[in-house]
């Protein structure tokens, strides 16, 4: 079983890669035509979104450069301390929302630091996997088809990083506790 699924995981991707355009050009699709087209709209895309990505680098550079991220974990310290919440991780549940890059740098900081294998490690890798970059989506998706009222989508999508945090962190400690 386990070679017929390495077998699978090898091919999958060059399969379908191979597959859609010789069905279009089974159906009659003009292929090469398609993508094109399909390449224009991307590009139109990517041009409307800059000014939004700018001004979300903007706003976490200034955010982390004016020491407010720090002021802010000092603030969490006692209370993560009392609750048994490693208080490493504290950045990650605040980079996360905001910066795909970002946190994936600070785990690996983490992961270096601590090892994979640690708690700290395991339950920076499980907040990695466990939330979102809700406002780099928010950012970058609204602002591409231009929807300006965002309230509840970024209410439920902060919550549903609050809650894989918190879940990050309840879970590891009773797999690995």
């Amino acid at each position: 079983m386990y070679n017929f699924v390495n077998i699978i995981s090898a091919w999958a991707i060059p399969v379908i890669i191979v597959f859609i355009p010789l069905y279009a050009a089974y159906r009659k699709i003009p292929v090469y035509e398609s993508f094109v087209d399909g390449a224009k709209d991307g590009f139109d895309t990517a041009i409307r979104i800059i000014p939004h990505l700018v001004g979300m680098m903007v706003a976490i550079s200034v955010f982390r450069a004016s020491g407010a991220m720090e002021l802010f974990i000092g603030w969490l310290k006692p209370l993560c301390e009392w609750i048994g919440v490693p208080t490493e991780v504290i950045p990650l549940a605040l980079l996360r929302p905001i910066t795909g890059a970002g946190s994936l740098a600070f785990t690996t900081d983490l992961i270096s630091q601590f090892g994979p294998d640690s708690m700290i490690g395991r339950i920076a890798s499980t907040i990695q996997g466990s939330t979102d970059t809700t406002l780099y989506v928010i950012t970058v998706y609204f602002g591409a088809i231009g929807i300006r009222k965002a309230g509840y989508a970024l209410k439920v999508g902060l919550i549903s990083d609050a809650v894989g945090f918190v879940a990050s962190i309840i879970i590891c400690y009773l797999v690995f506790g």
